[in-house]
């Protein structure tokens, strides 16, 4: 792969140096922070050899060039034009600009839960695990491995506030330690164990006239996602008014002391009767209605994906897994329909056309969908031709459809496609699997119908730019 002229090519396809503001890459993707982004000719990109996908997300113009090949790319880029160069970081700070406040809203729990997936997953596959070992007599209730395998597999669920207050302080500028403080607070043992709440009745204190119930804050999401907020804000002000002399011992001591006090007077119950109403709302209705719901959340979850809203649901999603009533993930199993069915729909366009291109993009990219990871799919062949991404929303639908039937939940989140299966055990895995069958065979079967070549056009072909266009 000529990586000097894919970057030569991309270059004026995306406005040229003077449109770029800044350029960074991630694992697959170039970064661009455009200073307009209708410059970019996503066409004529997405036709350029080694380009899988192109599109706009987030205030950031992302161009996919898939693992390890992006390094390449990237270094060409930057050594052909004056482009300014930082870090994924940086440029989210800038792109943040560009966004209205919903999306920013979106971004900020993106910010806070996607970092701490990864203690989310391995307790997930791990109580995955048990569940399966003693469903099926494997292991039995009693025994001394079940002990242990409990006592690790359920570790970040108790330990949730002080996790979420960690990542939260780093979002929103906060001393993240601090921040683990107040999420201890919430968990501290001389409150009543909030997962024990309906079989002991909690101690009040009475503190200048304020009753605090001493009532912990296990399995909760928006308590300390709000009392770290509020630690933020307070922190900055003490910053500002305690001498510099005097600050790092009073503004940790005031910062703590204050919106410990403040959060289990006012923010925790709040927080816990607006956490509560989110999460119980949502297994009601999917009690009632689970079919339908899958039905509908199954069929429109990838479109939602590129709006680039969809990260905001780890925080719903984590308060389901905390909620010591609920303790599963019934939103997931959704999700993971609608990805695997966008495979299923670009596996078919690599059946059914006859574009060479087009064949060495579909396949890698179903691929990936499978292994939950739909950007390529749904961006470089999917939505890139319409039909297909029509099957694969059916696909998503029916797929969800019966997850929604057979009440499938999941011990994780952020887990998707194939790898999913870990994180349900017992005769969720079974209907787990019937699931993406359902999903990938629907979505396959009707783009295999609907999908034509005739859905491709000149930009589909390897196109050509004049090297005197380029600026260097």
């Amino acid at each position: 792969m000529d990586y000097k002229k894919l970057a030569s090519d991309l270059l004026p396809l995306v406005g040229g140096e003077e449109n770029i503001t800044s350029v960074a890459h991630c694992a697959t993707r170039l970064r661009f922070v455009l200073k307009d982004d209708a410059q970019a000719q996503t066409k004529k990109i997405m036709a350029l050899d080694g380009v899988k996908g192109a599109f706009s997300s987030a205030g950031q113009y992302q161009v996919i060039i898939g693992q390890g090949a992006v390094n390449d790319a990237y270094d060409a880029l930057t050594q052909i034009a004056h482009i300014h160069e930082s870090s994924v970081e940086d440029q989210k700070a800038v792109a943040a600009k560009k966004l209205n406040i919903v999306q920013r809203f979106c971004r900020m729990l993106s910010g806070i839960f996607v970092p701490i997936i990864p203690a989310i997953v391995a307790c997930g596959l791990l109580m995955g695990l048990l569940n399966t070992l003693t469903s099926f007599k494997v292991i039995s209730s009693t025994s001394s491995i079940f002990q242990l395998l409990n006592m690790f597999s359920n570790a970040a669920f108790i330990f949730l506030p002080m996790i979420i207050a960690f990542s939260a302080a780093k979002t929103f500028k906060a001393n993240p330690f601090l921040a683990a403080v107040i999420g201890a607070i919430m968990i501290h043992p001389d409150l009543l164990n909030a997962w024990n709440l309906g079989l002991q009745k909690a101690a009040t204190l009475n503190i200048f006239g304020l009753h605090i119930a001493m009532v912990g804050y296990q399995g909760t999401v928006i308590p300390v996602l709000l009392a770290v907020w509020v630690m933020s804000k307070i922190e900055h002000f003490v910053h500002k008014i305690v001498p510099n002399v005097l600050d790092v011992l009073l503004t940790p001591f005031i910062t703590v002391l204050v919106t410990a006090f403040v959060t289990l007077v006012f923010i925790g119950p709040l927080g816990r009767l607006l956490g509560n109403g989110i999460s119980f709302g949502l297994k009601d209705m999917y009690l009632a209605a689970g079919p339908i719901a899958g039905l509908v959340f199954g069929g429109l979850y990838s479109a939602i994906v590129i709006t680039g809203i969809h990260h905001s649901f780890h925080a719903i999603e984590a308060g389901l897994l905390a909620n010591p009533s609920i303790h599963v993930n019934f939103l997931l199993p959704i999700w993971a329909m609608a990805n695997v069915a966008q495979g299923g729909a670009s596996l078919a366009v690599y059946f059914r056309t006859s574009n060479k291109k087009v064949k060495a993009l579909a396949a890698p990219s179903s691929l990936s969908c499978f292994l939950g990871i739909t950007e390529p799919a749904i961006f470089g062949v999917n939505l890139r031709y319409g039909r297909p991404f029509i099957g694969g929303a059916i696909g998503g639908a029916l797929g969800g459809l019966y997850m929604g039937l057979m009440k499938v939940g999941m011990q994780g989140l952020g887990v998707t496609g194939i790898p999913g299966i870990a994180i349900t055990s017992g005769w969720n895995m079974v209907n787990y699997i019937i699931g993406m069958g359902i999903a990938v065979g629907a979505a396959f079967v009707i783009t295999l119908v609907i999908y034509q070549d005739k859905d491709l056009d000149a930009d589909d072909e390897p196109v050509t730019v004049a090297k005197d266009v380029v600026n260097v």
